[in-house]
This record gives structure tokens, sequence and C-alpha cells, in this order.
């Protein structure tokens, strides 16, 4: 069973999970910068002429970027959600299509429809969802029962899809007016019972970092490397993208560089996650024959399939390096500890 810690590091909220005393994801509050899943009211300022895209105007002064903002003029109101930390300096990005999510349920206005997620795959369980949400929210919304949702008891489902309807009501009827926030967006506490469900030993006592490792291994991730049995890689941002280096160290075996590349493949989701690194990734992989390429290539794309954030494959560049390209959802590991003290 892993472990769930919930506490504070350096004053911010935070949570850590915990499988086999190894840290596996570990999410940490950003007060500088608007919360993923935030709402605002926004008005916008000026279009972008070649992109489709539209600068907004968020409260206090705040900018936001909306992509395929056709149809809109300067003045204009309209509700927006952040999709993603945006770099220091830059505007904030966020979309038009709304999504008030919960442990079991999403509700999705100008969305309707009801939706099972495809991972519940009991047909009896997929019937039984089904009826409890039947009629639940009315014409407008739509709604989609998260794979948390299977075996769940049916109040505690029920009483989730009812507050995330109660909310986009709430939203939806407040479009009129100057920019304002309408939600925060959910803390790291809130994240880990959301996104965490699997079973787990939950430590909420303060300092549950220390008591339980975390602390140690947080310290860790300021460093570059990451090793790999035998290899190593190292992990390090950059202003335009994140750069991993694979090396097989002192290993001149025929298969080492193989074998080292496997490795990193697996490991590598897991190594962004826990920095909160997106955007361009450029993979330096060890030397290998280009024979070998589509087994790594594989290994990789198995591994982000498992990883909560939205990662694409672009694919081999000439020069021999893999280019992936992740959605920004997580602030940087290394920003944050900066500040702290």
């Amino acid at each position: 069973m892993s472990v769930v810690v919930l506490d504070h590091l350096g004053g911010l909220e935070a949570a850590a999970r915990l499988v086999g005393g190894q840290l596996d994801d570990l999410l940490v509050d950003d007060p500088s910068r608007p919360r993923v899943g935030a709402i605002f009211r926004a008005a916008c300022d000026r279009p972008v002429k070649g992109q489709g895209g539209m600068f907004l105007r968020l409260p206090e002064g705040g900018t936001a970027f909306l992509r395929g903002a056709k149809g809109l003029a300067p003045g204009q109101t309209l509700l927006v959600q952040v999709t993603g930390h945006a770099e220091a300096g830059k505007a904030v990005p966020v979309t038009e299509r709304l999504l008030f999510k919960s442990r079991y349920a999403i509700v999705t206005p100008g969305a309707p429809g009801l939706n099972v997620s495809r991972a519940i795959r009991d047909e009896e369980e997929r019937v039984r969802l089904r009826a409890l949400a039947e009629g639940m929210v009315e014409e407008g919304l739509g709604l989609i029962l998260r794979s948390a949702a299977q075996g769940a008891e049916e109040d505690a489902i029920a009483e989730d899809i009812a507050a995330m309807a109660d909310l986009a009501r709430a939203v939806l009827g407040d479009a009129a007016g100057p920019p304002e926030a309408l939600t925060e967006g959910d803390g790291p506490h809130v994240l880990a019972w959301r996104d965490w469900p699997e079973p787990a030993r939950v430590v909420t006592e303060p300092g549950g970092f220390e008591t339980e490792g975390v602390l140690d291994q947080v310290e860790a991730l300021r460093r570059a490397e990451v090793a790999l049995g035998p290899a190593d890689m190292s992990v390090e941002e950059t202003r335009a993208l994140v750069a991993v280096d694979v090396n097989t160290r002192g290993d001149t075996s025929p298969a080492a560089g193989l074998k080292a590349n496997l490795a990193a493949a697996k490991a590598l989701p897991r190594a962004l996650r826990l920095r909160g690194l997106g955007g361009q990734i450029v993979v330096d992989f060890a030397p290998m024959p280009k024979a070998h390429r589509r087994e790594v290539e594989t290994a990789l794309k198995a591994a982000f399939r498992a990883d909560p954030v939205e990662t694409s494959a672009v694919g081999w560049t000439p020069l021999g390096h893999y280019e992936l390209q992740r959605k920004r959802e997580r602030a940087s590991l290394a920003a944050v500890l900066k500040e702290l003290p």
C-alpha cells in the first residue's frame, strides 16, 4: 500500500505520495501564479494576428492568453479556466471549455451527455454508474464519471455530482461584470484526495514529510542526476527546453547503450513529474544502433501512458535526439525551492 503525506514545504501546502518508500509524486503550491483549474471572468484585451489568439485581462493586472479566440472582440467578457503554469513574465494559458472536477465526477458545461471512464471495463459496474447518474445534471451540462467511481458508494458519488453541478451553475450565472477570480483552483491537499484515489495510508500530522522521509528525497531532486542502476541520466531545465542526457558510465559492453536507454525511458516520467517539468523535452539517449530505436521508443511511450500529465511523443531528430511535448500542469520544483527560506 502506498503512503500519502499531506504537509507543508517551507510554508507552502504540499502533498507527497510514496510507493515502496520511494517518492512517486509530489505536489507543491505556487502562490505566485494562478492555480491550474482556477476560473476567471476575464476581459478581451487585444488579438494576436496570425495566431488566432487573444490576450485577456485578469483581475489585479494579470494577463492571460486564449488560443482559438474566434469571434471575440476587445472589451468583451468571458469565463475562462487556467490550463497550465505560466513561465515567469508570460501570460497564463486559459481555455473557454470549463471543467468542474472532483474525485468521482467531472461536470462539463456546453458538452452535454453522460459518459463513464473507459478505464471501467466491468459492464455491470458501468450500468450501475449510468443508472445512478442519470438525470443528475440539467440540460446544457455534461457529466463524466471518473475511474475512481468504480466500486465507490452511491451516496459519495451522488454528493460529488451534486457539488460540481451546483458549482457549475453558480459560476455560469456570474458571467457578467469586470475581471474577477470566481474559483481559486484546488491546492495540493485537495488534488491528492481528488487524483490519488488508490488505497493508501494517509499521514496528516504536521511534520509528516520529515517522519516519512520525504524531505531527504525532495532535497535529492535539487540535483540533475537520476540513478539508473549502472547508468544514469541528467535532467536539466533551461529557458528554452528540458534537456535529458543518458550516460552508460563505465559500462562498455555492447548492450550498455540499449540497457541504459530502456532504463531511462522507464524512469523519465517520474523524474519529470517530481520536478514539475513540462514544455519541450529533448532526450539525448546513449549511443546505440539505429535498429534499437523502435524498442526504446515503444518503452518510452508505454511509460508515459501511465503518467497523469499529458505528454506527446514528437519523434527522433536528424541529430538522433528524441523530442517530447509535455503539458505545463505543475510549477517547476526548482523555481519553488529557490524561493524557500
